[in-house]
């Protein structure tokens, strides 16, 4: 039973809300594709694929640099 204070008590660092948010996701930590396939029956289907940002690794903020 090693868990750090701060999960149990649900603390965060308030330092980290004057971080930089990453341009590439607008601070959400992901990025949303849609795309548009035509299947066998010629209809169009339309998905959004949805993935950690590869910019700030998912987090949603630029790393200090």
């Amino acid at each position: 039973m090693s868990a750090s204070t701060d999960e149990k008590t649900g603390v965060f660092d308030a330092s980290k809300l004057n971080q930089q948010r990453c341009p590439e996701c607008s601070g959400t930590g992901e990025l949303r594709i849609d795309s548009e396939n035509i299947n066998e029956h010629f209809e169009v289907e339309k998905q959004t694929v949805i993935t950690d940002c590869p910019r700030c690794g998912g987090v949603g903020f630029v790393p200090a640099g």
